[in-house]
């Protein structure tokens, strides 16, 4: 299936431009990171996670005014679900044993505050309790993983293909990761183990986008020995665009599906997915060949200045007959 056929768009001229927007988003995620910082989820802050269910509509500052008093500032209470449920999802940072009878025991101090205040019914839909040191194991875990992913990377690529493309394609998926983060800490998303999920999904999709283009990039030096590396670079983004396209765009369709209709729960998954989907076509087409070319030069390419610029001339019939001659006048003098 064809969706583009012969383009010819100079992707190479806007390198500069797409690396500017690239250091400014991550500049503005970096300063929204360091002056608020990414909400962490009850898996890596540890605490207690509530989801309470009101018998009539209610404010969310009736709910959080007795948790403020009992468990302080760091109580927070955010919607769920579908407003006409009148659901609110509880987190307060303390927690109880992690085992035996006291497991519940945060969670009944938050019904007994809230009954206190006379806040109306309630019922408790769910908890999740994840202690202090599991935490922190997790928090390990999931910069380990990210890390590991990222050396293997730039081995497999420096293997499969040259050193300068293994470094293109790890900037472009730091640059990913970078910029997914930002968006994170834009919109208040909670960072949980669904998005560390999402995260390692989109390293890894945009990686495979990336070595399409490297393949092809790698073809062409065969047969295009003569052209520059810019034109190489470009020609191969061109053919792999129709590629690039059906495949990131259904892709995004099935996190958009996942976004609207997947319910609560996965709402911070699909949403770094459709940030990754988008922002990882975006570097493998304009990140990783930009660093390859910076890498490179425009220069062409290595067999093409060893080449010779013309091939000799084949000798023509008469030339051996004329030395002939010549040999004969100069014996018979």
């Amino acid at each position: 299936m064809h969706i583009f056929k012969n383009t010819n768009i100079d992707f190479l001229r806007w390198r500069v431009h797409a690396l500017v927007l690239s250091w400014l988003l991550i500049i503005a995620g970096a300063f929204v990171f360091f002056t608020k910082g990414i909400p962490l989820g009850i898996e890596f802050a540890g605490g207690t996670e509530i989801i309470e269910q009101f018998d009539t509509a209610i404010a969310i500052d009736q709910v959080r005014g007795p948790l403020v008093k009992t468990f302080g500032q760091d109580a927070i209470v955010q919607t769920w679900g579908d407003p006409g449920q009148h659901q609110f999802l509880i987190r307060v940072p303390n927690v109880g044993a992690e085992s035996g009878t006291s497991l519940t025991s945060v969670a009944d101090q938050v019904e007994n505050a809230l009954r206190q205040a006379n806040v109306g019914g309630f019922r408790r839909l769910g908890t999740e309790i994840v202690g202090p040191a599991v935490g922190r194991e997790l928090r390990s875990r999931a910069l380990l993983a990210t890390v590991f992913s990222l050396v293997g990377l730039l081995v497999y690529l420096a293997f499969r293909f040259q050193f300068s493309f293994g470094v293109g394609a790890v900037v472009a998926t730091i640059h990913d990761l970078l910029i997914t983060l930002a968006f994170l800490a834009f919109f208040r998303y909670d960072m949980t183990l669904n998005v560390i999920a999402a995260i390692l999904t989109i390293t890894g999709f945009s990686t495979n986008d990336t070595i399409v283009i490297f393949d092809r990039i790698r073809e062409n030096l065969r047969s295009m020995r003569r052209d520059s590396m810019m034109h190489i670079i470009n020609a191969s983004i061109n053919q792999t665009l129709g590629r690039t396209v059906i495949t990131s765009g259904t892709a995004l369709l099935t996190a958009l599906a996942l976004f609207f209709f997947g319910g609560e729960v996965l709402h911070g998954f699909a949403f770094t997915m459709v940030v990754g989907i988008i922002t990882g076509t975006y570097s493998s087409v304009f990140i990783a060949a930009a660093i390859v070319s910076f890498w490179r030069g425009t220069a062409p390419t290595r067999a093409a200045a060893h080449a010779p610029s013309t091939a000799p001339a084949a000798p023509t019939p008469q030339q051996p007959q004329r030395k002939a001659k010549t040999t004969k006048k100069a014996r018979a003098s």
